[in-house]
């Protein structure tokens, strides 16, 4: 249950501050303890990423995503300020022990004590500090530092407001030794209200001293499969009928919600990439969960809902075989899949993930979404239009992710990135041909007592009676979607 009570004795707010001393060079104390709370929050920013992929609900894995990049914003901030003084490195190393803290909290019994030790006890105690920390500094001098320590506490107590609300929804009393290590850490270390020297082992990234892996697929609790397989006709009409189109961009945003899930790997598995790689990732997670959500909210405009069409994982193979293996139902998400552990990322699998999505997947897509926008416009679905206008403008930066990055990563991986562009095209024309051949080799049956085409039909129905388009029989044939 979720308490008022302190987490550690709070330090007196009388008791002098030592920012300067005798020997105080240029670079006041401030620093080091600002560099100790930037590794405390990018801990932060890991450990949401190392058990957002259990949660299952719709709306708070779109909760989870948003902190992700709200997590990365906070760092940001910090970064900004240390590097403002003089002799203030962001990436200076910090004592070890603060690894050994953000250690304990990641290995969690399960994933409501992990959200208990993320926003109940170490979220708890660094609001602590910053508060403590904003009442005793000079208000003139240090006034930077103030107001961006009021600013994290805005970002944390919109996800205070979350957590308490999933609190409410998932009673849970946190494992009493687990929160007992935490809480004994943290008095250790002076309520996080010090700096500590670096004497002896610097800290490495939260987990990677550890044996913890993310799950392999993401938990949900929507089906996996929907109703009736309709998805045939949609991309067997792709290209000529613009209310097929309608229903696909609906459906394929709503999928999009997979992707961040798989982004949050992303990240845990990047831990040696540079600090501006994981705040670009953050920003492109959290886009491609609202473009989930843009798509989702469209659908249920559409009176459409996930029961019917399903939430189809990207890895849906794999998922439906592990079901299968395990005696379970096709079309429920069964809890014994969390169990289910995925081979960390290697430097390989991180550029392979960003050259797919950034060069081949947003890159491929630009025609069609471009056809749609105009189509959906000139018929007056201003809604669907300005999904599609404002995915289409995150895309474009997506692919300059790529294109930043993919250099970086192929070193590290110890591969060539020459040629990139020339192979990205490559698998874009391959992409568009399977689908070419598969709609060629096909036989999809139109009979109106056939349970998946008279469904297709149904949902046609539907969006046609909500938003009727001036265009449907007048819109010109379009591009074949590529994939």
């Amino acid at each position: 249950m979720i308490t008022s009570a302190p987490l550690a004795p709070t330090p007196s707010t009388s008791a002098p501050r030592t920012v300067v001393d005798a020997y105080t060079k240029t670079k006041p104390k401030t620093v080091d303890l600002l560099t100790d709370w930037q590794y405390l929050e990018k801990s932060v920013h890991r450990l949401l990423c190392a058990w957002g992929r259990h949660l299952a609900e719709w709306d708070d894995k779109s909760a989870l995503h948003r902190h992700v990049w709200e997590q990365s914003e906070i760092v940001r901030r910090l970064r900004v300020r240390i590097d403002e003084f003089p002799g203030g490195k962001p990436d200076a190393p910090v004592s070890s022990r603060w690894e050994e803290l953000v250690n304990a909290v990641l290995l969690a019994p399960g994933l409501d004590d992990a959200l208990d030790g993320i926003h109940l006890l170490l979220g708890k105690a660094l609001v602590t500090a910053y508060v403590d920390y904003a009442e005793n500094a000079h208000p003139v001098h240090d006034a930077p530092t103030i107001s961006m320590l009021h600013e994290i506490n805005q970002i944390k107590a919109s996800q205070w407001l979350w957590y308490r609300d999933y609190r409410r929804r998932n009673k849970h009393t946190t494992d009493a030794t687990y929160k007992q290590r935490i809480l004994d850490l943290i008095m250790d270390l002076g309520s996080l209200h010090v700096s500590l020297p670096v004497d002896g082992a610097e800290a490495q990234p939260v987990g990677v001293n550890t044996d913890f892996r993310l799950p392999k697929f993401s938990n949900r609790n929507a089906p996996v499969k929907p109703e009736h397989d309709y998805m045939p006709y949609v991309t067997a009409d792709f290209s000529t009928n613009l209310e097929a189109r309608r229903l696909f961009w609906a459906v394929a945003y709503m999928r999009e919600m997979n992707l961040p899930d798989n982004q949050l790997a992303w990240l845990y598995y990047g831990a040696d990439m540079p600090w501006e790689w994981h705040s670009d990732i953050s920003r492109h997670l959290w886009d491609e969960s609202r473009h989930g959500q843009s798509g989702y909210s469209r659908m249920l405009d559409f009176g459409i809902s996930l029961e019917e069409v399903g939430f189809t994982a990207y890895n849906q193979d794999e998922l439906l075989e592990a079901l299968q293996e395990m005696g379970a139902e096709g079309r429920d998400f069964d809890p014994r899949l969390m169990d289910i552990m995925m081979e960390p990322m290697s430097p390989k699998d991180l550029y392979e993930a960003i050259f797919f999505i950034g060069m081949v997947a947003e890159n491929g897509h630009f025609i069609v979404k471009n056809e749609a926008y105009k189509d959906f416009q000139e018929g007056k679905d201003m809604e669907s239009a300005e999904m599609m206008l404002f995915d289409i403008i995150d895309e474009t930066t997506h692919v300059q992710y790529a294109h930043r990055w993919l250099p970086l990563l192929a070193e590290k991986a110890g591969i060539s990135n020459e040629g990139y562009r020339e192979r990205a095209a490559q698998e874009r024309a391959k992409a568009e041909t399977r689908i070419i051949q598969s709609i060629a080799e096909t036989e999809l049956s139109r009979d109106p007592a056939d349970p998946a085409f008279a469904f297709y039909q149904a949902l046609l129905e539907r969006i046609r009676q909500v938003m009727p388009p001036d265009n449907a029989t007048s819109c010109q044939q379009r591009s074949q979607m590529p994939m």
